[in-house]
């Protein structure tokens, strides 16, 4: 260890130190008081007394009242819990707060085969696939007396593409589709075809299977409840495929759900004209022509009343004015810088919210649970001056009565005259909802030339799975039958040259579009008013060197293919469309896969629909009869 340095002249070392310069120094601020008495500083004077009556005036302060700020309020609110829901006219059944409420409404069955074309082949094989697994594992197990899988694998295999068979063109005209097909023919599971076997007798869905024992038919049963229950649980779609609310004459949803009201009757909410895809407050309407769904009430006495105590706290919000004259709000949310048009009320009502009366609203907050009616019968507030004052509802009144001002509440339909609804619908609808491509789309437009309505696929399912353009699947099919009848054609022989004319029957039509004509329904009334309703027909399939009966083209969309896929026990049926729910602008239908997550963390994925509107008229360019200018050169 070093030996610490001695310092014997300690005054000599800091006088060197201190004769040295240095950036350190201090600086002291001190406050110089003229006077010794604060009085006149905390006045706080304005030398300039008109500019303090000018801003008062400005600031709306001479027009003030003897109102109160609340201080303590007092509610008393109604609620009654949905009990029961009716898609579109089904029978009525118990309402589900367990599952999204657009879940429940949009769901149509997933299509496994459309007219004699099976499709859906990525879902099949992914039923198939968990077959599979669910096969091995119980045959690890020892769980059957012998492998069942090549049994399962012969009975519902995916059939080879014949592509003699014209009834297969859908698949064969597309060669992406065909490849897919060929590539798992006789080489996977059909889960589909297991499914739809699953869905008839229980007892009978293997009967193709010899030899089983006691302990491998009770097995096989219980594994094919386990299958049908895995695939409910991936796709949520209706147990019976007439079961859900799609209208197809509206091309709309329509549903309804009802609460207890009375001893005797119901509150029936109805939702008749929903397609925008978000399913909320908004879409339903009272209909007191409906005292309830089904049977009669079932709980009458569900409806309970509480009575609750609270401390309003004042409503603020981003970019809110701040009521302080000197104090500046968050710039971030600019309520001045929206520029509403003449028709936007709301932006309107918004607008002056924000700027005048912020500070005149005041919060109450309540949980209301999900599924449930909540009616405010009153309010008792008291404010900071001890008056007590007995509030209800704005809105009271007729429901017809322009001068009332109402939000959050639904119409009421049904009857004239009638009390306005004051109640709040809180509805299990999905926060947020993912929406894949469309597997099929059509657009309904006008021809005024054609004097018809044509529905164009604008977008089919093929049978692999995937969506399609139609247009170029109707490309590729017309391709498919000239090909195929191109050595039957007989050769046309060319005009005369000197011909300066030729007679043409009949243009042609792409396959994708399919004719919806005008036809007029009698109506028993004693007016006896007819009504103008549209059909859809069919085009005929003509190629140079087919021989008659032409077959007819059909739609290869479900949306369109209403009542040609009968259900067991009915047969095939008309398609109308009601002619006022295609407009001059058209309408565009779109189906595709809808998925979302719920409350409980259970993820729903249906098959949902979509409607919006069109882009205007078209043309078909059919005509008949026609006397066209031979081109030069023959």
């Amino acid at each position: 260890m070093d030996r610490i340095p001695v310092i014997e002249n300690m005054s000599a070392v800091l006088e060197a130190q201190f004769a040295l310069p240095t950036i350190t120094y201090w600086n002291r601020l001190e406050s110089r008081p003229r006077a010794d008495n604060f009085e006149r500083a905390l006045r706080a004077e304005v030398r300039d007394p008109l500019w303090m009556l000018c801003k008062q005036w400005q600031m709306g302060e001479f027009q003030g009242d003897d109102a109160g700020s609340p201080a303590q309020a007092k509610v008393q609110l109604a609620f009654t819990p949905l009990t029961k829901y009716r898609p579109d006219s089904q029978d009525a059944s118990a309402f589900d707060r367990n599952t999204p409420l657009e879940a429940q409404v949009e769901r149509r069955p997933i299509p496994l085969q459309s007219g004699t074309q099976d499709i859906s082949l990525d879902i099949r094989l992914l039923a198939g696939r968990r077959w599979k697994q669910m096969l091995r594992k119980a045959h690890t197990a020892a769980a059957f007396s012998r492998n069942l899988e090549p049994e399962f694998l012969t009975q519902f295999n995916i059939a080879t593409p014949n592509a003699a068979d014209e009834t297969q063109a859908a698949l064969i005209a597309h060669s992406e589709a065909w490849q897919q097909w060929s590539a798992v023919a006789d080489r996977a599971i059909d889960g589909g075809a297991l499914l739809q076997k699953l869905a008839g007798p229980e007892a009978g869905w293997f009967d193709f299977l010899a030899g089983l024992s006691a302990s491998d038919v009770s097995r096989l049963t219980d594994l094919g409840q386990s299958f049908k229950a895995w695939f409910a649980q991936q796709y949520f779609q209706p147990e019976n495929a007439a079961d859900h609310a799609w209208n197809a004459e509206r091309l709309t949803y329509e549903a309804a759900c009802s609460a207890p009201e009375t001893a005797r009757t119901e509150k029936v909410y109805v939702a008749d004209d929903y397609h925008e895809g978000r399913l909320d407050w908004y879409n339903f309407d009272v209909d007191t022509s409906q005292r309830f769904l089904g049977d009669s009430p079932d709980d009458p006495a569900a409806t309970s009343t509480q009575t609750l105590k609270f401390l309003p706290t004042p409503v603020s919000f981003n970019g809110m004015p701040n009521t302080r004259w000197w104090t500046f709000e968050d710039g971030k949310t600019n309520f001045g810088d929206i520029q509403p048009d003449t028709s936007d009320l709301s932006k309107l009502l918004l607008i002056e919210f924000g700027l005048v009366y912020a500070n005149d609203w005041f919060l109450l907050p309540y949980t209301v649970p999900v599924g449930s009616v909540i009616e405010v019968k009153g309010m008792a507030v008291t404010n900071v001056f001890g008056e007590r004052f007995w509030i209800e509802a704005s809105g009271k009144g007729q429901d017809e009565s322009w001068q009332q001002w109402r939000m959050f509440s639904q119409s009421v339909k049904g009857h004239a005259n009638t009390p306005a609804d004051n109640s709040l619908l809180l509805l299990p609808s999905a926060p947020k909802v993912q929406e894949g491509k469309p597997l099929e789309e059509i657009m309904l437009i006008r021809d005024e030339i054609a004097n018809m309505v044509w529905g164009i696929e604008t977008v089919v399912p093929l049978p692999s799975g995937l969506g399609k353009p139609g247009k170029e699947a109707a490309s590729e099919t017309r391709r498919y039958f000239k090909k195929r009848y191109e050595n039957k054609a007989p050769l046309t022989p060319p005009p005369p040259p000197n011909a300066d004319i030729q007679y043409k029957l009949m243009t042609e039509v792409p396959e994708n579009w399919i004719p919806f004509v005008p036809v007029q329904i009698k109506k028993s009334n004693a007016f006896d008013v007819r009504e103008i309703q549209l059909q859809r027909s069919s085009m005929l399939r003509i190629y140079p060197g087919m021989e008659a009966p032409y077959a007819r083209i059909k739609p290869r969309t479900a949306l369109l293919r209403e009542g040609l896929d009968p259900l067991p026990g009915n047969d095939k049926k008309p398609y109308f469309v009601a002619e006022e729910e295609v407009p001059r602008a058209g309408v565009r239908v779109a189906q595709s896969f809808q998925r979302t997550r719920w409350l409980d963390g259970r993820v729903f994925t249906w098959l949902g629909v979509r409607k919006q509107t069109g882009r205007g008229e078209g043309s078909s360019g059919l005509a008949f009869d026609q006397v066209l200018p031979v081109k030069s050169g023959g």
